[in-house]
C-alpha cells in the first residue's frame, strides 16, 4: 500500500475552511521495530486492517474537544522492520486537546482497528 504525505495533509488543512481556529498540528508516524516491547528480535509484522471502523474512527476523533482536522492512512499486508505502520494527523485549537486527541485516536487505531503479529 502507498504511503501518504504528511506535508500535503498539513498543507491541506491550513487551507481548508475553519483553520484559522488551528493552534497545533501533530503527527504519529508509526514504523516497524527490530524487536517486540519485551525486547525480542522481529524481522517485521503481519497488519490487518478493519478499514470500516478506521474509518468511523477518523469521524470520531473529528467531533472531539477542539479538534478541527483528522487525517489518517494504515499499512497493511506483510511489512519489514523499517516500513510504516500507520501516519495520523490531528489539528486543532491549543496543545491540551491536540495531544489528547492524537493519543486517543492512536489507541483506537491500535486497540480497535489493526490486528498485528510480528514475525520473528
Amino acid at each position: 500500500m502507498e504511503a501518504v504525505d504528511v506535508s500535503k495533509w498539513v498543507e491541506e488543512v491550513k487551507a481548508a475552511p475553519g483553520s484559522a481556529g488551528i493552534g497545533m498540528v501533530l503527527v504519529h508516524h508509526g514504523v516497524v521495530r527490530g524487536t517486540s516491547r519485551s525486547g525480542e528480535p522481529v524481522s517485521g509484522m503481519v497488519l490487518h486492517v478493519d478499514h470500516s471502523r478506521f474509518k468511523k474512527a477518523l469521524e470520531q476523533a473529528a467531533t472531539w474537544p477542539g479538534v478541527i482536522a483528522v487525517r489518517g492512512w494504515v499499512n497493511e499486508g506483510e511489512l519489514a522492520v523499517g516500513d510504516d505502520i500507520m501516519k495520523v494527523l490531528v489539528a486543532g485549537d491549543i496543545r491540551e486537546h491536540v495531544f489528547t486527541a492524537l493519543q486517543r485516536l492512536v489507541a483506537i487505531v491500535k486497540n480497535e482497528v489493526v490486528r498485528e503479529s510480528e514475525v520473528r
